[in-house]
């Protein structure tokens, strides 16, 4: 049993894609939703992608090993109030304890969710944190949970069956990838070709998740704003 006193009450999201996400699963937007937190602060192994908006401002950072710019900050950076709900979910998590954290995300959820993505946005910033969510997952065992992540070993660590990962490569961990189910940014089908992977969200916008729940590895292509860099890297080749 978890006892917390003064929980401060994280926020569910609905963007576009669970909306697609409800769409290609025959369910109602109120039945698919996710949990968010800021990008690049609660990325840890983040490298390629990472990225940061201010969190007053929205001002964009890039990382310093930056080579395209995260979709999720991009969005944050354009909208004043997803960037405020990331934050009071990441506000109300970040000092807490593993127990505080599974009691504070069990009375966040409404009970009528039937798939809930963990990070649109952001990812697992610390074991606690991880930890909370496999409690979670274990006493929702109703909800079909599943996220994408930077940080390989929790790919590895025993989770409840309704807790569904893949590994997001381009992170700080991609030298240690070995046969763990991984989805890719690629310019194009080309590129997923050479990679020997189908590319996702081409008959759907959000059938990536057919390939997640499957344990299936898959590109995913380039999208958001990008930095001149990039952009100038991907007409070059």
């Amino acid at each position: 049993m978890y006892i917390v006193y003064n929980i401060v009450m994280i926020k569910l999201g609905s963007s576009s894609k669970m909306r697609h996400l409800a769409d290609y699963l025959g369910l109602k937007n109120h039945e698919v939703k996710s949990f968010d937190l800021p990008c690049g602060y609660t990325c840890p192994c983040a490298d390629k992608c990472l990225t940061f908006a201010d969190k007053k401002t929205g001002k964009i950072t890039d990382g310093k090993n930056a080579q395209f710019r995260c979709y999720g900050a991009s969005l944050e950076c354009a909208f004043t109030n997803t960037r405020a709900l990331h934050w009071n979910n990441f506000d109300a998590l970040k000092n807490q304890n593993t127990d505080a954290m599974t009691e504070i995300l069990l009375a966040g959820i409404d009970t009528r969710v039937k798939v809930l993505r963990i990070h649109s946005f952001g990812d697992f910033f610390n074991n606690d944190y991880f930890q909370a969510w496999v409690n979670v997952t274990e006493k929702l065992s109703n909800i079909s949970f599943f996220a994408y992540t930077k940080v390989l070993p929790y790919l590895n660590i025993t989770r409840p069956d309704n807790f569904k990962m893949v590994y997001s490569y381009g992170g700080k961990m991609d030298n240690l990838l070995q046969d763990e189910n991984t989805a890719y940014v690629v310019s194009g089908k080309i590129e997923a070709d050479v990679l020997g992977i189908e590319l996702s969200c081409q008959n759907h916008p959000a059938d990536d998740y057919n390939f997640i729940v499957n344990k299936k590895s898959f590109g995913l292509v380039l999208h958001g704003m990008q930095p001149k860099k990039t952009i100038e890297k991907a007409l070059l080749g």
